[in-house]
Formats: C-alpha cells, sequence, structure tokens
C-alpha cells in the first residue's frame, strides 16, 4: 500500500515543530534589547575618565557648587528645602554638561592623526550643512585627504594632513569648485596642529563662525550642482583609502 503524501514529506524537524491553529498569532520575534540610558552615561564616564582623570572632580565641583548656591538663595529667601530641591537637578544638569564637554574632547584625542579624522570633525557641525563621509580628494600613499561641507557661508574644504604635502590636492578641488561655482565662495581649513592650522575639535566651531553668505535654497542648489557633475577621486575605481590603510592596532 502507497504511503499518503503526507506522511512521505513529513520531516523530523516539521513533526517537532508546534502547530498554529488557524487562528493562532504568529510567535514575536527576540527584539534586541538596547542598553539603558543610564548604561550609556556609565560607559561615556568610563571614556571620559581614561583620557582625562580630572573630569569625576570637576563634575563634583560643579554639582556642589550648584547646590551651594542655591542653598544660599534659599536661606535668603527663608525656603531652603524648595531652594534645594531647585537646586540638585540643576547641580546634575551642570555635571553633565561637564560630562558632554570633556567626552567630546576626550573623543577628537581619541581620533587625532588618524585618517578621516576631519571626517568625523564635520560630522559635530550643527543642522544646515551638508557633508560626504567620504573625501572628496585623497592621496592614497599618504593617506592626505580633503573633505567638502556646503552650508550659508558657501563651500569649505578641510584638508588633513602636512600643509606642503595636502595643498596640491586642495588647490586642485577649489580650481574645480571655481570654474563651476564661480560666484559662491569657496573656504579652506587646514586640520591639524601645525602652524596655521586647526586642532579638529575646534573645526566646527571655526566654521560656525564663517559669515553667512547664502540661503538655505541656494546651500541646496550648489549642492546638486556639485552632485551633478561627480567626484573624482585620484585614485583607482572601487578601491576605498580607508579599507587600504595599515593595522593601527579611529
Amino acid at each position: 500500500m502507497a504511503n499518503s503524501p503526507d506522511s512521505s514529506n513529513t520531516t523530523p524537524a516539521a513533526a517537532d515543530a508546534p502547530k498554529r491553529g488557524l487562528f493562532s498569532r504568529k510567535p514575536k520575534e527576540a527584539k534586541v534589547k538596547k542598553p539603558s540610558r543610564l548604561k550609556q552615561i556609565g560607559e561615556v564616564f568610563n571614556m571620559t575618565r581614561r583620557h582625562d582623570p580630572m573630569v569625576p572632580w570637576l563634575m563634583l565641583l560643579v554639582f556642589l557648587g550648584v547646590v551651594a548656591v542655591s542653598l544660599l538663595v534659599g536661606f535668603l529667601l527663608e525656603n531652603w528645602i524648595t531652594a534645594l530641591l531647585i537646586g540638585i537637578p540643576l547641580g546634575l544638569l551642570g555635571a553633565t554638561l561637564i560630562l558632554s564637554r570633556r567626552a567630546e574632547r576626550a573623543a577628537f584625542a581619541q581620533i587625532e592623526n588618524q585618517p578621516g579624522a576631519s571626517g568625523a570633525a564635520l560630522g559635530t557641525l550643527k543642522r544646515g550643512w551638508i557633508t560626504e563621509d567620504q573625501p572628496v580628494a585623497v592621496n592614497p600613499r599618504t593617506q592626505d585627504a580633503v573633505f567638502r561641507a556646503i552650508g550659508r557661508p558657501g563651500v569649505v574644504l578641510v584638508s588633513e594632513g602636512p600643509t606642503h604635502r595636502v595643498k596640491p590636492l586642495v588647490e586642485a578641488e577649489r580650481k574645480r569648485l571655481a570654474r563651476i561655482l564661480p560666484n559662491v565662495t569657496i573656504h579652506v581649513i587646514e586640520s591639524g596642529r601645525g602652524e596655521g592650522q586647526v586642532p579638529i575639535s575646534q573645526v566646527a566651531k571655526k566654521m560656525g563662525k564663517l559669515n553667512k553668505e547664502l540661503t538655505k535654497l541656494e546651500v541646496s542648489a550648489v549642492s546638486k550642482r556639485i552632485s551633478s557633475l561627480g567626484t573624482r577621486l585620484p585614485i583607482p575605481k572601487g578601491i576605498d583609502p580607508y579599507k587600504a590603510r595599515p593595522n593601527r592596532g579611529r
């Protein structure tokens, strides 16, 4: 007697699987649990303390200072309990701001002198800027690079590398942009610790102080104009210079 199709096609895995009813719900997939906010703050604090051992004392000093001032005002107003309830959250806020500033410095200290550090600095810009993750010009041998940002001040080229070495890359990109954007100001900022250069932690701040010359619509038009012409890197097509960099163990 021949076996029925159902019995011949049944596998051990299928036999062990729980059967679902007609109206039963599909089992939910396990969600990846994200770290809590307190855990994230703890990780930032530990990272910052490794590079800046003074940060716990500065945070404590700010917290106690804010609470002390609040209590002093509360005693003068003869309502120290309310002043304390207000002072504690303000003290925590002040300590958090100190941690945020010091954490940013520590993060920049970790990536300084590494390829792509200037691009990471552009990632801290406020809204209103159009940036690119990849450099617009790069020397694969020396890893000198030029990054670009477009904003209301115009086009900003941020170089990465010694001045004498990266200058030809900057000038070539500046001349190319000047041909297609004759009425747009092109700024050049050299990042680094050399003479006339700007530390990467100060690049975004320096860009924020540039005079605004374009409207938001003009910024969008300039970005589309540049994108339509593409980016020509001086490297073979399909090669990422950052994947080819030597292992350093940004």
